[in-house]
């Protein structure tokens, strides 16, 4: 019986004055961790193929997220025609568009 009462006294002990501070603290430790290594890049990332997005141009060459190489022909508001060939033009989603390639690139892959 005597063992019972003292578990119940140092249970009923709770938990040290400072343990509220040491829980925010670690709560804002959390919220900054997931703020720096998810949240700010992935918005980064989103920022930047909006930017790609709406700077598309008659001309420039591209490689669409499929792997799809080729240079623009013509950008309407949400798709654009893509020419891959001498004679196939392809009409796809803007945001299909995974990067820009520097001018002269089709003709190298042509020569290769």
């Amino acid at each position: 019986m005597n063992l019972f009462e003292t578990t119940a006294l140092a249970a009923g002990a709770g938990a040290p004055p400072n343990a509220g501070i040491v829980n925010i603290v670690f709560l804002v430790g959390f919220v900054l961790i997931f703020y720096f290594l998810l949240w700010r890049p992935q918005s980064k990332r989103r920022k930047e193929h909006e930017a790609l997005m709406g700077g598309l141009s008659k001309g420039d060459e591209v490689v669409t997220a499929g792997g799809i190489v080729g240079s623009i022909n013509k950008v309407e508001e949400d798709f654009v025609k893509l020419q891959v060939g001498p004679q196939l033009e392809l009409r796809m989603q803007k945001s299909a568009i995974s990067a820009t390639l520097p001018k002269g690139t089709l003709k190298t892959l042509d020569d290769a």
